[in-house]
């Protein structure tokens, strides 16, 4: 289309192709349109159609696989003209996920974005049960299972939506009991080893594959850095190039994790051609839902890959603050777990506060809401030295005036 160069789509064509293999698909065949515009009812128009339909004959392709969401219309319309299976890319990557859901969340919440997507294309399943002629009788068996399909799908949606509310109250509450630990979160591009470096650096088994979206639960490990730093790290599900918005919702609930994060860790493959790119699609992910504002650390990975290691400067100043690392191969880790105290020092804040003896409901809010240094206990009451974000030491310090206010009765 205008306004898009040929090595852009052939990129895009590129991941469609590795998505295809994720899938189990072997590819056989390409092809790149030229168009001004979009045909509406077909999306490539007639001649593009035949061509597509001879090629798919000659090499006894069994399915076509569009870079593009389709309409219903539109898929019903090809699926007729070429005679073969037609997939597009948000079929594709559901498809994906169904294979490689593992949680009760995950699955849940593939089985949601599945509904939510062949709902509007009921349709075309039910045509061979509507060829009835007008008059009387016209409502027949197809239309009757077509609409009695639609209402039990709309209920299953909304047991699927009460279901994830649920599961995201108990995870809420799972973040709240970790509310005293620095959270950082992996973030990053499908397949640039956010896997590796949790496994690496929490000493995880996360399962770790040479193919997009190898993993799509959240996974949350304790990792003990230098100045005795305890933090809890979070891999999260990866990102790709034209991610339907759908879709992105429907992971609403596994991104949380990453909603709630302090710092975010921005893996990216720095041996990839184009990761530049990938870099913006995952930054333009983090705009969507407004995370971008959050303190990031570049992690520039696989640099055992580079031949020429002399692009990592401009880059050091492009993407600052970045670290470069192996996490294959264990290299730059110590400069990274050094970027990331250095992260944790300058968002913290250092405080105290005095207790009474008694006021122990008190005290144990202080563990959860932040990481107590030094605890001193005197005749009448308690000096609790801690390190916190700002805004838990804000309402630290309130509580102390308010205790001030009150009398020995009123403290507890």
């Amino acid at each position: 289309m205008p306004g898009f160069t040929r090595q852009r789509e052939e990129e895009s064509l590129e991941e469609l192709a590795a998505l295809a293999d994720t899938a189990g698909a072997k590819v056989v065949g390409r092809i790149i349109q030229n168009r001004r515009n979009v045909d509406p009812g077909t999306l490539i128009g007639k001649g593009k159609i035949q061509q597509v339909a001879t090629m798919a004959q000659e090499l006894d392709a069994k399915t076509i696989i569009f870079d593009a969401d389709l309409s219903p219309t539109q898929m019903k319309n090809l699926e007729k003209l070429i005679n073969k299976k037609v997939v597009d890319r948000s079929g594709l990557i559901l498809d994906i996920f169904a294979g490689r859901a593992r949680s009760r969340e995950a699955q849940l919440q593939v089985e949601l974005a599945q509904l939510n997507y062949f709902m509007p294309r009921l349709s075309k399943l039910w045509t061979h049960l509507s060829r009835q002629e007008g008059g009387i009788g016209t409502r027949g068996p197809g239309e009757t299972q077509l609409e009695t399909d639609r209402r039990a799908i709309r209920k299953r949606i909304r047991h699927l939506d009460q279901q994830l509310e649920k599961i995201g109250r108990q995870r809420a509450t799972r973040r709240k009991h970790r509310s005293k630990f620095i959270k950082v979160a992996l973030i990053g591009y499908t397949n640039v080893g956010k896997s590796s470096l949790m496994n690496t650096l929490a000493g995880a088994e996360t399962f770790v594959e040479n193919r997009l979206f190898a993993t799509l639960d959240a996974t949350v490990r304790s990792v003990s850095l230098e100045d005795h730093n305890e933090i809890l790290l979070i891999d999260t599900v990866g990102f790709i190039k034209k991610l339907p918005h759908h879709l992105v919702a429907s992971f609403r609930s596994t991104l949380e994790e990453t909603l709630d994060a302090d710092i975010l860790l921005h893996v990216v493959d720095v041996s990839h051609p184009t990761f530049e790119e990938q870099i913006g699609s995952v930054l333009d992910v983090l705009h969507d839902f407004d995370i971008h504002h959050k303190p990031i650390l570049t992690v520039f990975n696989k640099i055992d890959r580079l031949s020429h290691r002399d692009r990592l400067t401009p880059l050091a100043e492009k993407f600052a603050p970045s670290v470069f690392i192996s996490a294959t191969r264990g290299l730059g880790l110590a400069q990274l777990r050094s970027s990331i105290c250095e992260m944790i020092a300058h968002r913290e804040v250092n405080g105290s506060i005095k207790l009474p003896l008694d006021a122990s409901r008190r005290l144990a809010r202080i563990h959860e809401i932040a990481r107590v240094t030094n605890t001193s206990f005197k005749e009448d009451h308690v000096v609790i030295d801690y390190s916190t974000e700002p805004e838990s030491h804000i309402r630290i310090q309130q509580w102390e005036e308010r205790l001030d206010r009150l009398s020995p009765e009123e403290q507890e």
